[in-house]
């Protein structure tokens, strides 16, 4: 297959031919049709199934674990991955026809997944060569620093979007290919495949290696997390792949293909959906704004998950920030349509710190408790917690800061800590909106929120009070799932087009309000940015 993706404006193929049963009532659809969506995350998988009016009818969930081998490493096993989406979507179908529902009705899944995780197999034997290499994972920051150095290094973001750091997949993929033996040899010979979660569970869920056309393909929501894409024309782009030192023609790159197709994706070899097409495929920052039906210029969604990701719409054209931001593929949904552009803000820590109190410290039992733990105490003591576990991503990008605790006296608890961890999200959120204003010249009005954070109200509020702007929690919060949903939805004919979906997710909404005192909120915002200042160069070998 070449690893060339076909041009623009043609890769958007005409699909008015939709599956039978397109001529049905709106009543029947939302009886009958159901999709399905795989939502591969960095601590565990899911598979819901959603029925016409983009309610979840029946899911299932597996923890995933993480390896870290080294300080900064974070790596997973590729067939945990696979495995983990195999057990979720008989799980699922299971509890599915258990209440009464047949699968045949499931007329197609979706996609969605971690993006900048990295994973490279041989594609003779469809086994993968090395751990996939995780979005946080920060071993790469001695060869960042190198390439930032080469010439042309500061013309990249123009080009793909995204500044040089240990965040995208390309320096992973040079690491792989620079320290990893089999991984070296295998591109020597032209057998190195290379691509992120959503290509290796596609490849694989299609047959691999065994089928009589291996399926390698990405989306270009996943393909613009690489470094390798040019945002305008969605091709891998000859200079970006020369910049890192990449020959294509040594190495097997998925073809890049809309997010949105009932073929390009293919369709499920083995299990309890043997048979159903891949019809969508997102990384799930885009997923979930998509499931928020941020569908307008000027809409933004913030997912608070093991990291914390801020997409902001800005339309058909991209915006390369200026600010610190990233400039990506929100969605593209083929049928003739435009692909639609972001702006994003990404956070390394938010539940992830979390997690942190708990499993590292003892905090608490369950991560639910944080909320409560916080509530402990009237205010944070004058704690701060830059959590700065993976450097820090948008829009400071300091890649040689440690977590780091300001403020400790011996009036400190844990529900002090518990309270800054909370912020320190909230902090970063904040810093990425004024980057935004900035770099788009409008100050949002209202922010869409989701993700595990988000279900703690007092993180919401507190959101609210720091950035002086309403916060717009939806009562489903399965977006991210509900996203590849509606990509593999719209390609077969379950929604015609986003007209259908204006009603989905709007009901129960809650909104939070700003009630703190605007001056407050600059001198907590100012005193978490001095904090930032000071956490810098912690992981320097010689502090100057």
């Amino acid at each position: 297959m070449s690893n060339d993706a076909v041009d623009t404006p043609n890769h958007h193929e005409d699909h008015s031919s939709l599956p039978q049963g397109i001529h049905e009532t709106e009543e029947e659809k939302k009886r009958h049709w159901f999709v399905g969506s795989v939502d591969q995350g960095t601590t565990s998988t899911r598979f819901l199934i959603f029925n016409g009016e983009g309610d979840p009818v029946a899911s299932h969930q597996v923890e995933l674990g993480s390896l870290y081998p080294k300080s900064g490493w974070h790596e997973q096993e590729p067939l945990d991955l696979l495995s983990s989406v195999e057990q979720c979507i008989n799980g699922a179908v299971q509890k599915f026809e258990a209440l009464g529902h047949s699968k045949a009705d499931i007329r197609s899944i979706g996609i969605t997944n971690q993006r900048e995780t990295t994973v490279v197999w041989d594609s003779n034997t469809g086994e993968p060569l090395y751990n996939a290499i995780a979005w946080p994972d920060t071993r790469t920051k001695n060869l960042v620093r190198e390439l930032r150095s080469r010439e042309l290094a500061d013309t990249l973001t123009e080009l793909c979007g995204l500044p040089l750091s240990t965040y995208p997949s390309s320096v992973k993929l040079l690491w792989l290919l620079q320290n990893v033996d089999v991984v070296k040899q295998a591109y020597e010979e032209g057998r190195l495949a290379f691509g992120t979660v959503d290509s290796w569970l596609i490849y694989r869920l299609n047959g691999g290696a065994q089928a009589e056309k291996p399926i390698h393909v990405t989306d270009s929501t996943n393909a613009s997390r690489t470094m390798f894409m040019n945002l305008r024309t969605l091709k891998y782009d000859d200079k970006l792949l020369g910049f890192f030192g990449i020959d294509k023609h040594k190495i097997q790159l998925p073809k890049i293909v809309p997010s949105s197709d009932p073929k390009c994706f293919g369709k499920l070899t083995t299990g309890a959906l043997a048979g159903v097409s891949i019809a969508g495929c997102l990384g799930d920052q885009s997923s979930a704004l998509v499931g928020q039906c941020g569908f307008n210029a000027g809409r933004a969604k913030n997912t608070y998950g093991t990291g914390c990701f801020l997409l902001y719409n800005v339309g058909s054209e991209p915006v390369i920030s200026k600010y610190g931001l990233l400039a990506t593929v929100a969605y593209d949904f083929g049928a003739l349509r435009k692909p639609v552009y972001a702006l994003e803000g990404s956070i390394a820590v938010a539940g992830s710190g979390v997690n942190f109190l708990m499993n590292n410290l003892g905090f608490m039992e369950q991560s639910s408790q944080i909320t409560d733990l916080a509530l402990e105490v009237e205010d944070n003591g004058g704690v701060v917690f830059v959590t700065a576990f993976s450097g820090l991503f948008a829009p400071y990008w300091i890649d040689d800061a440690k977590g780091t605790l300001f403020g400790i006296t011996h009036h400190t608890t844990k529900g002090h800590i518990a309270r800054a961890t909370l912020e320190a999200t909230c902090y970063q959120t904040k810093a990425i909106l004024d980057a935004m204003e900035k770099d788009s010249n409008h100050k949002l009005e209202s922010l869409a929120v989701d993700g595990g954070m988000s279900n703690s109200d007092l993180c919401m509020q507190t959101q609210a009070d720091i950035s002086g702007i309403l916060v717009d929690r939806p009562a489903m919060r399965e977006t991210t799932a509900l996203g590849a949903a509606i990509a593999a939805g719209l390609a077969t004919g379950v929604w015609s087009d986003f007209e259908d979906l204006r009603e989905i997710g709007q009901t129960g909404r809650k909104v939070f309000t700003p009630q703190m005192e605007p001056a407050v909120a600059a001198k907590l915002f100012k005193n978490w940015e001095r904090a930032v200042e000071m956490s810098r160069g912690w992981m320097k070998d010689h502090p100057e």
